[in-house]
């Protein structure tokens, strides 16, 4: 089914309302157990019910959210261990990642990686979360797309994007983090440029554990907070 103004806007749409609502639920506006309607979500969003009902699909996928056939769609309780899980995976695959691309970069490729981490610290130094977070995608992407395997690039796409949500709150309010972070990408970045590959994987692999433990804490603290 698509929205009645086409499927391109539909999927735009849908995108938006999932990073709207995944934003509500790590912020704790949506509270756990929380019934999630689709009518009142779509007059929040102005949107038809189609891009929420979408974005909530999406949202399961995550943990964010459970879908009960029949009985709508709640905000999950969160666990932390499903957490921890999930970005021991994410370690692992991007510091395989980072590995190959180390390997199979092209040199405009290494070009590009270099200008995305010089473009990130002038944007930690203007305190400009909101850009540098769209270049730390960038240069995860980069390293993905490095590796030239499909399957790969799939699969690190997909835990990447289940992480997404969980991101937020470091990226977001917590400026110490996004000056690690980035330091962090420097050590990998200049790990690749130097040919270095088992280097490369393992400043990725500890980059992607140390946003983890950031991550988690924030959750046992909101877990702590809720009466």
């Amino acid at each position: 089914m698509q929205d009645a103004k086409g499927g391109a806007t539909a999927v735009t749409r849908a995108e938006e309302v999932r990073q709207k609502i995944a934003a509500d639920i790590v912020a704790g506006l949506l509270k756990p157990g929380q019934q999630l309607e689709e009518n009142v979500l779509a007059a929040r969003f102005n949107v038809s019910r189609t891009p929420v009902r979408d974005a909530l699909r999406e949202l399961g996928g995550t943990g964010l959210v459970e879908v009960r056939p029949h009985r709508g769609v709640r905000v999950a309780v969160i666990e932390v261990s499903r957490l921890e899980e999930l970005f021991e995976a994410q370690a692992e695959l991007e510091g395989i990642c980072a590995q190959l691309a180390t390997l199979r970069m092209s040199a405009a490729d290494r070009r590009q990686l270099e200008m995305i981490q010089a473009e990130s610290v002038e944007r930690v130094g203007a305190s400009d979360d909101a850009a540098y977070a769209l270049l730390n995608e960038r240069l995860h992407e980069l390293v993905y797309d490095g590796t030239r395997n499909g399957i790969l690039l799939e699969l690190a796409r997909s835990l990447r994007r289940r992480a997404a949500p969980f991101r937020l709150p470091v990226f977001y309010r917590n400026h110490d983090r996004m000056r690690s972070s980035c330091s962090e990408h420097g050590a990998i970045v200049t790990a690749i440029l130097a040919a270095d590959s088992e280097a490369a994987r393992d400043a990725m692999r500890a980059h992607v554990t140390n946003t983890s433990v950031h991550v988690i804490r924030y959750f046992k603290e909101q877990q702590e907070d809720t009466p």
